[in-house]
């Protein structure tokens, strides 16, 4: 496969990258975060309020649509952008997570995965030919290849057979993407991605791997489940280190303030990752010195913004004390008002490095942000590490 000339970089500072990245529905300015629309809807919020926060591109799922409507009805429908009625870019990621976290209602086989479905019980089966298929129904602006994957905490063996089968599928994703599209040069992109669990040489020969096949850009996918942070780092950098500097980096499911700091110094330009918007509905949001839990007492009179720095709708228009109300009075506004802050807040971050990295001091910014940005508590971590434990356990009966 021959990538396509999609993606400019236009400057850089040590390894963090600025760059532009064309697509069908427009060009995304990288580095770049994406909301994710699970269900075809970023929850809490509609189109209008992702182009007001900055949103240049947002991400649905491929498990979940195929489901509920269907990729049938979705076609008919125009594809999931005209559905959802989202004029930009969209990235459908291909299902692998999703089914592959079902764990005892899956079966892996050569062939792809076979599972039933979280909400009625029927049997589906997911190849790479499938997945394919699916995204172009949709009418994804990237494709995801559909890979396999390791959690953390997995033996040596299962790491190693979830990278041979991601390989083994990749050529044949390849062949049923070109099928779907053909030499159509205005086509939408397709994205190998990157596995090797939590070792190092593999990480680096899977990187080589997904760089030689000719996709159109590279994600590292298996990470930010459950590992510790140093070790995320080291196998993020060695996947980076095997990538093509011409081609896009993707770094799935990566989503919190610090790390996208962290993964951008790595060499990152994309990332999504459900975390903003999902603590924004249990109160959590973002401020410069870290995340505050708006439900606490402490806000009850606070009659300044949440972030007095922050630019957002929220922020700009009402207090603390009143988005403090409306979660202890459970009213549905206080998920928009919340969602509408942290989603800004890490576009605020990734506009942030881009102007860094153009004037040359992005080493500086990250310092800053990091010496002030307190992370979430890591017992997250450790329930994220309980939970793939958990699933690994059900999925050996």
């Amino acid at each position: 496969m021959q990538p396509l000339d999609a993606f400019t970089v236009t400057a850089t500072d040590g390894l963090a990258r600025r760059g532009l990245l064309r697509l069908p529905r427009g060009v995304v300015r990288t580095p770049a975060f994406m909301p994710v629309g699970t269900q075809a809807a970023v929850k809490a919020l509609d189109p209008a309020d992702l182009r007001a926060v900055g949103s240049q591109i947002i991400l649905a799922n491929t498990y979940h649509l195929m489901l509920r409507p269907g990729a049938d009805a979705l076609e008919h429908l125009g594809g999931a952008s005209h559905f959802m009625r989202w004029d930009g870019p969209l990235l459908t990621d291909s299902g692998g997570f999703q089914v592959f976290s079902l764990a005892g209602t899956r079966k892996l086989t050569a062939n792809g995965v076979i599972f039933r479905s979280h909400s009625d019980g029927s049997q589906h089966e997911l190849t790479p030919e499938r997945a394919m298929k699916l995204q172009s129904q949709f009418g994804s602006d990237i494709t995801m290849a559909l890979d396999v994957l390791a959690g953390f905490g997995a033996d040596d063996a299962e790491q190693a057979a979830a990278m041979r089968l991601t390989h083994e599928w990749l050529p044949r994703n390849i062949a049923a993407f070109r099928a779907e599209s053909g030499d159509d040069p205005t086509r939408g992109l397709l994205f190998g991605i990157c596995q090797g669990g939590f070792d190092l040489s593999r990480r680096v020969a899977s990187a080589a791997f997904v760089a030689e096949s000719g996709v159109d850009g590279c994600a590292i996918g298996g990470l930010s489940v459950g590992e510790p942070k140093d070790v995320m780092g080291e196998m993020l950098a060695a996947s980076i280190d095997g990538l093509p500097a011409d081609r896009p980096r993707y770094l799935m499911g990566v989503g919190s303030p610090e790390d996208l700091w962290n993964g951008v110094a790595a060499g990152v330009d994309l990332f999504d990752c459900v975390l903003p918007t999902r603590v924004a509905r249990r109160g959590a949001l973002y401020t410069p010195t870290g995340r505050v839990d708006i439900a606490a007492s402490r806000f009850r009179l606070v009659d300044e913004p949440i972030d007095a720095s922050c630019d957002c709708y929220t922020c700009q228009t009402f207090s603390a004390a009143y988005v403090h109300h409306l979660f202890r009075a459970r009213e549905l506004l206080a998920y928009r008002l919340a969602s509408i802050h942290n989603v800004r807040f890490l576009h605020r971050q990734t506009e942030r490095m881009a102007t860094a990295i153009e004037a040359g001091t992005f080493a500086e910014d990250r310092s800053e942000f990091i010496s002030t940005y307190r992370p979430a508590d890591q017992q997250i971590a450790a329930q994220q590490r309980e939970k793939h434990r958990i699933a690994r356990a059900h999925s050996t009966r």
